[in-house]
């Protein structure tokens, strides 16, 4: 092999230097592969060997450029395409972008580079400036980013997946209403008014059906943004139970199916009303849907939601003491959820036997829980079916 330039004679191997000291290279979880001012590779770390299959034995002393022969969309040498040893001596980085082998692997590559600084040109060699490279801007090595594109193909299916979804969800609503309102436009007078009325609230019901996939689609871009917004307010949560339950009933559903269980006195809770009833609508639809017999929500205390040893502005807390907390069971009287799908349950686009829905209410439920900075989970009830248990901080938050 090759030995290693005298730039970096005083680095050892595998090794690369940052502001703080010496970095292993092998700590690194992206492929890391530098060359020095010649082209010849002096760094090759674990995470290059796993991606490319390229021993570091056999890329160590070598070309960069024969060792990694990247080509871009249009199969052109992308070596050749950005001349990092010849090309602008002001170019400091390459922007990530996807790169091919010639075997097809494809790579998410960003490169930057290290040349003469123009105030000193040769303070930045670890064993004094090599001869020859006294003009400012020189390049005395590149570094070279490679990573798996594994991330970027589930997002893409992801988003696939989200596309497919909505425009089943939406054809199917804007199907009826279309369908219903060209004919009553086109036959107006030939309906007697009972007809019409059934017409226009089967109309109306399609409308808040296209409604509320919107402003689930809506709740979904901001859990993954991480831009929901609590706006904390002082909360009864039986009565917001009672509140959902009254709805359902309102609906059509028979009163003797849900059941409100309160067995202890709970602390005040400090939540987003709006959220809460977003939460519960959706567990107790869940349960209504999906299982079976009485619906059962259980509003007691918690014997803690974990240490609180940070307050929400970043200074210490008291650190080590529990906080308070109030626990939320939705139960029904159903099959229950089976284990191996327990994992998935809580996935956008998830649906037991696939039957309606878009999938995403679970999800959503999860994602407003957690920014409550509560937690939830399913599993049995004590009497079968399925029991979704989430837990939300009680006590007056901290508001610094």
């Amino acid at each position: 092999m090759p030995d290693r330039p005298a730039a970096l004679a005083s680095v050892p191997a595998g090794q690369v230097v940052a502001s703080g000291g010496l970095v292993c290279a092998d700590d690194l979880p992206d492929g890391i592969v530098i060359a020095d001012h010649l082209g010849r590779i002096v760094v090759f770390n674990k995470a290059a060997t796993r991606l490319t299959g390229i021993g570091a034995l056999n890329a160590l002393g070598r070309d960069i450029r024969q060792v990694l022969p990247l080509r871009d969309t249009e199969g052109r040498s992308w070596w050749a395409c950005v001349d990092p040893y010849r090309g602008l001596s002001t170019r400091t980085r390459h922007p990530e972008l996807p790169l091919f082998l010639p075997d097809g692997t494809e790579f998410l590559v960003t490169m930057g580079y290290v040349r003469v600084p123009r105030t000193d040109p040769g303070l930045d060699w670890p064993g004094g400036r090599p001869a020859g490279l006294a003009e400012a801007g020189t390049v005395q090595r590149i570094a070279v980013s490679l990573r798996g594109t594994q991330q970027r193909v589930r997002l893409e299916r992801s988003r696939a997946d989200l596309v497919s979804t909505v425009a089943h969800e939406l054809r199917s609503p804007l199907t009826s209403v279309k369908g219903f309102t060209a004919t009553l436009l086109a036959k107006w007078t030939r309906f007697t008014d009972d007809q019409k009325r059934v017409m226009l609230e089967t109309v109306n019901a399609d409308a808040d059906r296209v409604t509320r996939l919107i402003t689930e689609l809506l709740d979904v871009s901001r859990i993954e943004a991480g831009r929901i917004e609590v706006h904390r307010q002082l909360v009864d949560i039986p009565r917001r139970a009672e509140k959902i339950v009254a709805g359902r009933v309102a609906a059509g559903d028979p009163p003797e199916r849900f059941r409100i269980d309160v067995p202890a006195e709970l602390p005040e809770t400090w939540l987003d009303a709006d959220k809460v009833d977003q939460i519960l609508g959706n567990l107790v639809e869940n349960a209504v849907r999906h299982g079976a017999g009485t619906v059962t929500i259980v509003v007691q205390p918690a014997d803690n939601l974990g240490p609180r040893a940070v307050s929400r502005a970043g200074a210490p807390g008291s650190a080590g003491a529990l906080a308070p907390a109030v626990a939320v069971s939705v139960r029904d009287e159903g099959d229950g959820v089976p284990p191996e799908l327990v994992p998935r349950i809580f996935r956008q686009f998830w649906r037991a036997k696939r039957r309606g829905g878009a999938g995403l209410g679970l999800y959503i439920v999860k994602g407003l829980v957690e920014a409550h900075g509560g937690s939830i989970t399913v599993q049995s009830a004590p009497g079968g079916g399925a029991e979704f248990r989430f837990t939300m901080p009680a006590g007056l938050p901290d508001f610094g």
